[in-house]
């Protein structure tokens, strides 16, 4: 199948590039209000923002950042189809505000948010990301009663917009049936709980910031095989480096990314060579994963087992024989825009 993956260096509290209902999952990750490090980035798009933290209403800045965040989940409802998922990556924040050290419950505000719109919020996932810290607390140490507990993890927020999708014509039912994911994989990626580590985060010199706050390939990728089906367009309206593009790509899906730091637009442009070796190497990883998951089945006695037709070999449920796992063939940069397409057998 071929896709196509759009850059656009514009506000994603106005992208006009995009139809009323257009896009079927959006997964992000935005400025953390509260955070040190996106102080200036809500600073330069609001000025109330900006006299909050200069007088040290820390209360009220925290409620301006996310008031600049709502006119992007404004859009975002826009542009997204009925019975479409958004999965928003948040952390919380905490803040020592003039000696006192207090929470800023961004995911919260959040699902709030999204609950006012009419979404249906679903059960989240807690991400544990992993730390190297040596000391895992803050505060007063070995005395009572100053310390406060190291945030370890952060929220990816999961909302439906409206009904329950359905696939109704026959050709959206194989499509579906095409797109499925493995019984293993579903016990994983559908627990509440994922424990993987982040990614490296250092941006080049010219950015509008020094760190690019993003998330692991791990997980974009598997949201975008839980929420979505190929063929679909997928939308990250802080696309930051592009992994939730290149996740579209090694999933069959189409994708837009919006970013309003043209030194990123031109950064993730900049890694399209290698990045068809390393979606490729992914994929082979997984299909491994399930070759040896089934020879780990056998060698327990299991015998019950169905036959993927495509990729002729076993499988658990009578759901994943139509399941189709495609390689990339080439990645081709065409201005603002990169065309995938996928190996055929």
């Amino acid at each position: 199948m071929d896709t196509t993956h759009k850059i656009l260096n514009t506000s994603a509290a106005a992208i006009s590039e995009l139809k009323d209902k257009s896009i079927a999952l959006i997964v992000t990750s935005p400025p953390y209000p509260m955070i040190e490090m996106w102080d200036n980035c809500f600073s330069q798009q609001s000025k109330k923002v900006t006299e909050a933290l200069k007088t040290k209403s820390y209360d009220l800045a925290f409620e301006e950042m996310h008031a600049v965040l709502a006119t992007v989940w404004q859009e975002m409802d826009r542009v997204l189809m009925d019975g479409g998922f958004a999965c928003i990556n948040i952390g919380d924040a905490t803040r020592n505000c003039e000696g006192n050290f207090k929470l800023f419950s961004n995911h919260a505000k959040i699902i709030a948010y999204f609950s006012a719109l009419g979404y249906s919020v679903l059960p989240d996932i807690l991400w544990r990301k992993q730390t190297n810290a040596p000391n895992k607390f803050m505060g007063s140490g070995m005395y009572p009663a100053g310390a406060y507990v190291t945030l370890e993890h952060e929220y990816i927020l999961i909302f439906r917009k409206g009904k329950k999708r359905e696939f109704v014509t026959e050709a959206a039912k194989l499509n579906r049936r095409a797109s499925a994911y493995f019984w293993e994989e579903r016990n994983l990626w559908f627990s509440d709980t994922w424990d993987f580590k982040g990614t490296t985060q250092k941006l080049k010199g010219g950015s509008s910031r020094a760190r690019s706050g993003a998330y692991p390939f791990e997980l974009a990728y598997r949201l975008i095989n839980m929420f979505s089906v190929k063929g679909d367009t997928v939308l990250d309206p802080f696309v930051g480096t592009g992994t939730t593009l290149a996740a579209a790509m090694a999933s069959e899906r189409n994708s837009v990314g919006v970013e309003i730091d043209a030194t990123l637009c031109e950064e993730m442009l900049e890694k399209v060579e290698p990045l068809k070796a390393q979606i490729n190497a992914y994929i082979t990883t997984r299909l491994q994963k399930h070759l040896a998951f089934i020879e780990q089945q056998k060698a327990l006695g299991k015998e019950k087992f169905y036959t993927a037709a495509y990729h002729n070999f076993s499988v658990k449920t009578r759901q994943e024989v139509e399941i189709v796992i495609k390689p990339v063939e080439k990645i081709v940069k065409n201005k603002g825009e990169l065309n995938c397409s996928s190996l055929e057998k």
